[in-house]
This record gives C-alpha cells, sequence and structure tokens, in this order.
C-alpha cells in the first residue's frame, strides 16, 4: 500500500522508526525544525524537509506542513511516532483525506481514546474498571470543586486531551485545588488547545501498570504483556520495567483481557496503551489509552522478541497480525532508564548546551535495536557528539535499556551501562538513574508514583548532589596540567598549588614533577604518583597511585568535563579575579533556564517580599517560578508573556529593602 514513509517526528523516536522502515525496504523521510537542521536523524532518513522555525507550534505541530512535505517528496505513508501529532484525530483525518497512509489507529479510535473523560464512560460501558472521578461538561470552578469535595482528596486534576503528564496536577487539599485547576488548564491549552479538565480520585501508594496491545484490520487483538512504569516523578516516567515485579500470570491475564476489551470497545487498529493504575490490593483500574507507540516499547521488544514497529507497519500495510495471543511469550526482563538533561539535584531543573562527549556504542552488547535480539544493552538516542539541546522540546535524549535473564541481572546490566555511557557537556540525570535502580525500594519492587517527589521534599540522599571524590580532584589537577604544558626546568624538581572548583566547592592540589616526567599529586594529607598515558577522542587513561584506568574528559571553555565512577563533574581553575556575574545578587533576579516567559506577576513600582512569584519560565515541558530572594521594590521588568529568554538573563531588578527582616 506504500512504499515512501515520512516521520513526522524528531530525535530518537524518529531515528528508532527509520531504522526498522529501512530495514524492511521503505524509502524514508525526516522533517526538521530550525533546531534539528543538523540532528541526527535527519542525515539517517533518505530524505529530509524543513518544516519551520525551531517553536513546535511553528513546525511540527503544522499540519499543513507536514503534508506539504509528504507531498513534496512523494510519501505515500506517515509515522507520527510519539507526542506532537501522533495522537491528533484531526491529522489522521487530514493524512487519509489527502490520500496518505497514517501508521495508526482511525480517527474515530483516536477521538474516542483522546478525550479522557470520553473514553472513562466507553471503558465503563464496555466493563473496564475504572477510578472515581468528575467527566462533566460544566467546566466552572464551583462545580468542579463541588466535585472535588465530592470525591475528596487526594485527587487529580486531568486534561482531558493531556498525555504525557501535561495538564496533569496533584490535589491534596482546598488550598491546592484553585492553583491546580489554574495550572493544568494554563499547561492544557499550551500543549494541547483544549483547557477541558476532568477530576479522578487518586489511588494512593499505587502502582501505574499498562498493557501492550496490538489490533489489525481483520478482527485480531492481543495483549504483549505488561510494563510497570511505576517509577515516575510529577507524573513523567523515569524507568520503566517488563515485565511487572507485582503482577501474577493470573493478574496478567485479567489485565490483558480488559485492555484487549478496551481497544475492541473503540474499533482500534495498530500498536496501543491501555494504562492502569493498581492498587495495594493489586486491583487495577482504568487510566487511560495512549493510541500511538509509547516511548517504553522497547522493554515489550525484549522480552517478547518482536519488533513492535514492524509490526505497525504491517498492520499499516492491511496486513494481519504477525502472532495469535497463542503464540506470545515473555522471556527474560527489560529494564528501561530514560535519560534526561535535567539536573536532579537542583530540583530536576532542564539544562540545554552542546554535547561535548556521547559514545554510546562502547556500551551496546547483544541486545538489538528492535525486538529482543539477546541479553544485553540497547541504547535509542537521538544525539550526538556536536549535538546542540535546545529549550524548545522535551529533555529526553535518549534510553538505556538492559535486557536480562532475570531482574536482578538486569538491574545489574542496566547500572554499569548508566555508569559506562556518560554524557558530558550538560547535566543530566544519568547518575540519579544509576542510584536509582540500585536504591532497596526499586530492588524490592516498592516503589509508588508519588515516591520520587517524596523524597524531593524529604531531601532523600539520593537527590543531593554527590560528594566529588578525591580521585576527581587528583584526576583534574592531573589532566590540566599536562594541558598547560610542565613549564618545569631539566634535571630539576618543580612544585605548585592548583586551586580547583566544583560547582561551590575549591580545594587545593599540589602538582609536582621531576626530570624523570613523574607527577606527583597532593591532595590534603594524600601524596599520589599518576600519569597520563593518552588522551583522545574525550577519552583520558591515566595511572593513579599504580592503577591505571579510562575517563571520559574533555576540555572546552577552559573547564574539564569528567565522567568518573558514575558521576559527572565540572572542574575548573578558580581565577584570581571573580567574575561579578557569578556573584550572588539578590537585586538582579535571572532567568533558572532557557525557555520561554508564560506569566509575570510583577511591574515597576510594585513592592516584593522574599519568596514572592515573580515570573515564571517554561523550558522542557516544566515551569519554573523565579521568586524574589529578598524584599524590595521593582525598578525594571525585562521580559514580557511569550518572550523566548536564555538562562542567566536578569528578568526582573530589584531595589532591595532596607528595613529589617521581621
Amino acid at each position: 500500500m506504500f512504499s515512501k514513509i515520512l516521520i513526522a517526528n524528531r530525535g530518537e523516536i524518529a531515528c528508532r522508526v527509520i531504522r526498522t522502515a529501512r530495514k524492511l525496504g521503505y524509502v524514508t523521510v525526516a522533517v526538521y525544525s530550525d533546531a534539528d537542521r543538523d540532528a541526527p536523524y535527519v542525515t539517517l532518513a533518505d530524505e529530509a524537509v524543513h518544516i519551520g522555525p525551531s517553536s513546535a507550534a511553528e513546525s511540527y505541530l503544522r499540519v499543513d506542513a507536514i503534508l506539504e512535505a509528504a507531498r513534496k517528496t512523494g510519501s505515500d505513508a506517515v509515522h507520527p511516532g510519539y507526542g506532537f501529532l501522533s495522537e491528533n484525530a484531526a491529522f489522521a483525518q487530514a493524512c487519509a483525506d489527502a490520500g496518505v497512509v497514517f501508521i495508526g489507529p482511525p480517527p474515530d479510535a483516536i477521538t474516542a481514546m483522546g478525550d479522557k473523560a470520553l473514553a472513562k464512560q466507553r471503558m465503563l460501558q464496555a466493563g473496564v474498571p475504572c477510578a472515581p472521578g468528575y467527566l462533566g461538561a460544566d467546566q466552572s470552578d464551583a462545580v468542579l470543586t463541588l466535585e472535588a469535595h465530592r470525591l475528596g482528596y487526594p485527587l487529580l486534576v486531568k486534561a482531558v486531551a493531556g498525555g504525557g503528564g501535561r495538564g496533569m496536577r496533584l490535589v491534596r487539599s482546598d488550598a491546592e485545588l484553585q492553583p491546580g485547576l489554574e495550572g493544568a488548564r494554563r499547561e492544557a491549552i499550551s500543549a494541547f488547545g483544549d483547557s477541558t479538565l476532568m477530576l479522578e480520585r487518586l489511588i494512593d501508594n499505587g502502582r501505574h501498570i499498562e498493557i501492550q496491545v496490538f489490533a489489525d484490520a481483520h478482527g485480531n487483538a492481543v495483549y504483549l504483556g505488561e510494563r510497570d512504569c511505576t517509577a515516575q516523578r510529577r507524573r513523567q516516567k523515569v524507568i520503566e520495567e517488563a515485565p511487572s515485579p507485582v503482577v501474577s500470570p493470573a493478574m496478567r491475564e485479567a489485565m490483558g483481557r480488559d485492555a484487549v476489551a478496551a481497544a475492541l470497545a473503540v474499533g482500534y487498529r495498530g500498536a496501543g496503551t491501555v494504562e492502569f493504575i493498581v492498587d495495594v490490593h493489586l486491583k487495577h483500574y482504568f487510566l487511560e489509552m495512549n493510541t500511538r507507540l509509547q516511548v517504553e516499547h522497547p522493554v515489550t521488544e525484549c522480552i517478547t522478541g518482536f519488533d513492535l514497529v514492524e509490526w505497525q507497519l504491517q498492520v499499516a500495510a492491511g496486513e494481519p497480525l504477525p502472532a495469535r495471543q497463542g503464540d506470545i511469550h515473555l522471556r527474560g526482563h527489560a529494564i528501561e532508564a530514560r535519560l534526561y538533561v535535567e539536573d536532579p539535584y537542583t530540583g530536576f531543573a532542564p539544562q540545554t548546551g552542546t554535547v561535548l562527549h556521547w559514545q554510546p556504542g562502547r556500551t551496546l552488547a547483544v541486545a538489538g535495536q528492535d525486538g529482543g535480539q539477546g541479553y544485553g544493552v540497547r541504547i535509542d538516542d537521538g544525539i550526538a557528539q556536536g549535538s546542540v539541546v535546545t529549550p524548545f522540546y522535551d529533555p529526553m535524549v535518549a534510553k538505556v535499556i538492559a535486557y536480562g535473564r532475570d531482574r536482578s541481572d538486569t538491574i545489574r546490566r542496566l547500572r554499569a551501562a548508566l555508569q559506562n555511557t556518560p554524557l558530558l557537556g550538560l547535566k543530566n540525570n544519568g547518575r540519579f538513574l544509576r542510584d536509582l535502580v540500585d536504591h532497596p525500594e526499586f530492588r524490592e519492587a516498592r516503589m509508588t508514583t508519588t515516591r520520587i517527589d517524596e523524597w524531593l521534599a524529604q531531601g532523600e540522599p539520593l537527590l543531593q548532589a554527590p560528594v566529588v571524590p578525591p580521585a576527581v580532584w587528583q584526576i583534574a589537577a592531573l589532566a590540566l596540567a599536562q594541558q598547560q604544558g610542565s613549564g618545569w626546568r631539566a634535571n630539576s624538581v618543580q612544585c605548585y598549588d592548583m586551586r580547583l572548583q566544583s560547582g561551590t566547592e575549591v580545594r587545593t592540589v599540589r602538582v609536582g614533577s621531576d626530570s624523570q616526567g613523574r607527577t606527583s599529586i597532593t591532595l590534603d594529607d594524600s601524596v599520589v604518583q599518576a600519569r597520563v598515558l593518552t588522551w583522545q577522542q574525550g577519552e583520558l587513561r591515566c595511572e593513579l597511585a599504580g592503577i591505571a584506568q579510562t575517563v571520559a574528559a574533555v576540555l572546552a571553555g577552559g573547564a574539564l568535563h569528567l565522567a568518573f565512577a558514575g558521576g559527572n563533574y565540572v572542574l575548573s581553575e578558580v581565577s584570581a579575579v571573580p567574575d561579578a556575574d557569578a556573584l550572588v545578587d539578590a537585586s538582579r533576579a535571572r532567568s533558572p533556564v532557557a525557555g520561554k516567559v508564560t506569566q509575570l506577576r510583577v511591574a515597576a513600582g510594585d513592592v516584593v517580599v522574599a519568596g514572592q512569584q515573580m515570573v515564571c519560565v517554561e523550558a522542557m515541558k516544566m515551569e519554573m517560578w523565579l521568586c524574589a530572594e529578598s524584599a524590595g521594590t521593582v525598578i525594571a521588568v525585562n521580559a514580557n508573556p511569550g518572550d523566548q529568554v536564555e538562562a542567566g538573563a536578569v528578568l526582573v531588578a530589584l531595589e532591595l529593602s532596607t528595613q529589617p527582616a521581621q
């Protein structure tokens, strides 16, 4: 039915789809925005078409631009990936109207499941268990408040058109309800263009377990086991695994039966995921159905041995499912960790910048890129060394997937893969992910959907920046000394002190060398002999106290970016002249990230108190409030709602109050 596929998406999912499509003999077409002009997926495709500016609203969300790219290239099919237009019924219908095959479910199935309130009504009719909630058309605050009181707290405020955690707020009291309604509406309008909300009783201490379903145009429907997505932060998945450590064969069969019933109830076709929340008694309730391929589909591929993108293409071409329910068997265990460019130790603030080091090929074992090909490690990514990560899209840049004989085997493989695949140049959650899969609550399958958020509020050590190990200071001093050149006279011994800084910590390291080229490194009262063996292509092989090892190390902007024992560190020599802009100044409120100003709550002349919210900046699907650090009067506001701002830009200038604190 088709021979040329346009992938209406970007990043790692575009790379993933292109690989399978090309394996099957299809010609592939990529579309890209200004920000993605040099992205790896663009050159991976056979052809590529520019579709607009960096903003998703002006590029990847433009149906006309994507269909024009399909027309221009002669593409007769479109794969939507996930996110963007993947669950947009109007886009699916527009493809059909243009004579282009949409590799996904029919528009009416997307409509039925895309509206979460309508979907729950359909599920109740089909006999699928659902959590109590409010699905009404009256969206007034008064009615929503009454319904919240009827349901009781805690509850979830959810955008009916939502997905991926957008347009969702957890509300535990009356005081949180109004801000929750306003925040969910604002985010829903921004992400989906629809402010309609629903309420749902929160299943406290629950687990998030989803079922992968597939249906074809011949009346066949199957489920391919479950995925446990309980490890979440702010309703965003962090770790996914298959099978779930708490699901028995009987429970799997019951959930699978309900998931297939949900798909058949809306005339589904293609890949879909039915999401359930499971309470402490292991009773499951329908949450929603995602009418697309999921970010976490690789773990299902590993344990079933099937390439789900290949299944999508076969079903879209009118072929029957390649397997029946009795042919589907689960083997081994798989866990996926989402690598985000965000700082787990500063509230998961998103990061932007240039990738200085990324060599995932060194970590790959035998697990294939499409389907379970044997135990090992698989990495799905959409970046390369030199890639620039911008604030316009999701902060996920790669997925690290481990596949093993059992859960313990898989955790060990994943932990090693995360440690051995460092991303340098941007702060990221790699160390946090490694520590998370090694945490007792994860290892013992005691996580809940809110556990990471609770840890964040409680100051759990897992979310506190790790102390810089002595070896990092020593290796950094060795590397920086070599880069600067020795400067020592022949046949003499010379020593000097090097003041190094990592974050807010400053240490003094003494570096010495003799005529035989031996280097001594003194930190506190410890002296070690060290030497550089080789340093090329971002990999430093050195010997420290008689032990040779290889670490990722890159010099950029006068700083050394170094990966050691699973942690990433940035170290530089302390300048004798301090940078005035780096000093803490409560009179200058700076943007914490590069992003878009979405709200402004102050104007020149306003009097503010310490902690008062002034400006909201959104980047990578996250809202961050800039608050006054001290009481004072606003003397200048340097941004307006809708403005794109750089990290560190001064958004509000204050004249600080001279009155003593009360």
